[in-house]
C-alpha cells in the first residue's frame, strides 16, 4: 500500500469511528480543554477513554485521526505518514497510540518545527513511555492526564443524572439528593467492582482487566527496560498478586530479595516503574521522600482490580479511598497507626465498615453509608471529587 491509498484508508477509518461515538461522554471531558494548544499529548492507564475522548473532539475539526499502531503504518516514518496528510489540507492530526510508532518523539518534534501552523496532538496507554518522550518535546507538547472514571462520571454514563463535582467535606445538596433519586449504595458496588473504566459498557469487564494489567507488565515494562529479564516481570506480577490478596498491604523486601535473588535497589526501582506506569500506588507518611521506599502501605491503583481477582475487601476499601483522593489532595500514611489511617490536608482519616469506631481520627470514611452523619463521611461521596 502506497501512502496515498493509506490516507484513503484513514479517512475511512475515522469516518466509520465518528459514526459509532456513544450518545454520553464522560463528564471529565470538559475539564480537558485542548482549545488553541498547537501541541498535545494525552496520556492516562489503558481503557481510561483516551480514544473516545480524541474522536468527540475531532468532529468539528478538519484534523485526522490515526492509531500508530495499525499494521499499514509500519512500514512508513510516522513524519513522512502526517506530512503526506497534511498535503491533502488538514489542519492537525490526532494520533492515537503514538508510542508505538519508531523514534516518535523525534518525528513529533520535528513536525511542530516544520509545520507552525498545523496542530499535532497524541496519545499513549503507556503514561511512562510518554514522560520519557517528553522531554525532548516539553517546550512544545503539553501534557494532560486522563485518570479513571469518577463515580459521578460512572453514574452519568449509566443513568444520564449529572451531579458538580465537589470539594472534600463540602458536600451539596445535588449530592446527597442522589440519595433520592438512585439506590446509591447498589450503584456504588457496581462501580467500584466493574465501572471503573469506561470499558464496561463493551461487557467482559475482568476479562479485559486481567488482559490490560498482563499488558501493562509483560509489554509496556520490556519497552521501557528491553534489557529486564523475564524473570523481573514475573517477580512484579507476584507482588501484584500477593497485594491483592494480602490483608496487610505492604510487602517484605528482605523476603522478596531473598527468594527472588534480587537486590534491594532493583526492587526498589521496579516497584518505582509500576507506580510510575500507574499501577501501584505506594502511600508514604510524611516527610517521607525517598525514592528507593516501599512506603507505609502499598494498593493496586485500581480499587476495581480486587474486585475482579477476588481480593482482599478492606484493602480494596482503602485502595478506593487513596485513588479517590489522591486526584485533588496530598495523601499521607498515618504516622501513628493505632490513632487513625491517613491525614489529607492535616485532617485525620480513618477507614472501615459501617460501625468503625474513631480512634483519634476527626473524620471517618464508611462503607455502606448513604449520607454523611455527624463526623462519619459514606464511602461513595468520594467518588465524586472529580
Amino acid at each position: 500500500m502506497n501512502l496515498e491509498k493509506l490516507i484513503s484508508h484513514l479517512e475511512e477509518t475515522h469516518a466509520k469511528l465518528k459514526l459509532s461515538l456513544p450518545h454520553r461522554l464522560r463528564p471529565y471531558y470538559k475539564n480537558l480543554n485542548l482549545e488553541n494548544i498547537r501541541g498535545a499529548l494525552i496520556y492516562g492507564q489503558r481503557g481510561v477513554g483516551k480514544t473516545t475522548f480524541l474522536l468527540s473532539i475531532s468532529r468539528e475539526k478538519p484534523f485526522l485521526y490515526f492509531s500508530a499502531d495499525h499494521p499499514f503504518l509500519l512500514t512508513f516514518p510516522l513524519y513522512e505518514v502526517v506530512q503526506k496528510i497534511f498535503s491533502h489540507g488538514y489542519e492537525g492530526v490526532i494520533i492515537d497510540e503514538v508510542h508505538y510508532a519508531k523514534d516518535w518523539s523525534l518525528h513529533l518534534k520535528a513536525l511542530y518545527d516544520d509545520y507552525p501552523h498545523h496542530y499535532i496532538w497524541a496519545s499513549g496507554s503507556s503514561s511512562l513511555l510518554l514522560k520519557m518522550g517528553v522531554a525532548d518535546l516539553s517546550r512544545r507538547f503539553v501534557q494532560t492526564r486522563l485518570p479513571l472514571l469518577s463515580f459521578r462520571d460512572y453514574i452519568y454514563l449509566t443513568s444520564e443524572i449529572f451531579v458538580p463535582p465537589v470539594e472534600f467535606f463540602n458536600f451539596q445538596k445535588d449530592h446527597l439528593e442522589l440519595v433520592r433519586k438512585v439506590n446509591i449504595l447498589k450503584f456504588f458496588r457496581e462501580y467500584i467492582s466493574s465501572g471503573t473504566r469506561p470499558i464496561f459498557v463493551e461487557g467482559e469487564y475482568c476479562k479485559r482487566i486481567q488482559g490490560i494489567i498482563e499488558k501493562s507488565i509483560f509489554y509496556d515494562i520490556p519497552s521501557l527496560m528491553p534489557q529486564l529479564q523475564s524473570n523481573y516481570l514475573r517477580l512484579m506480577y507476584a507482588v501484584f498478586g500477593y497485594l491483592i490478596g494480602s490483608p496487610v498491604p505492604t510487602i517484605n523486601i528482605t523476603k522478596l530479595c531473598n527468594s527472588w535473588h534480587i537486590g534491594k535497589e532493583k526492587l526498589y526501582h521496579l516497584l518505582s516503574l509500576l507506580e510510575a506506569l500507574e499501577l501501584f500506588k505506594i502511600v508514604r507518611k510524611k516527610g517521607d521522600k525517598s525514592v528507593l521506599s516501599k512506603g507505609a502501605k502499598m494498593f493496586i491503583n485500581d480499587p476495581s482490580v480486587y474486585h475482579c481477582y477476588r481480593g482482599e475487601p478492606g484493602s480494596a476499601r482503602e485502595a478506593f479511598v487513596v485513588y479517590s483522593l489522591s486526584e485533588k489532595y496530598e495523601v499521607f500514611a498515618s504516622s501513628k497507626e493505632g490513632e487513625y489511617d491517613y491525614m489529607v490536608n492535616n485532617i485525620k482519616l480513618e477507614v472501615g465498615g459501617r460501625k468503625k469506631e474513631h480512634k483519634g481520627a476527626d473524620f471517618v470514611i464508611s462503607d455502606d453509608l448513604e449520607i454523611p452523619v455527624k463526623n462519619r463521611i459514606p464511602l461513595w461521596l468520594l467518588g465524586m471529587l472529580w
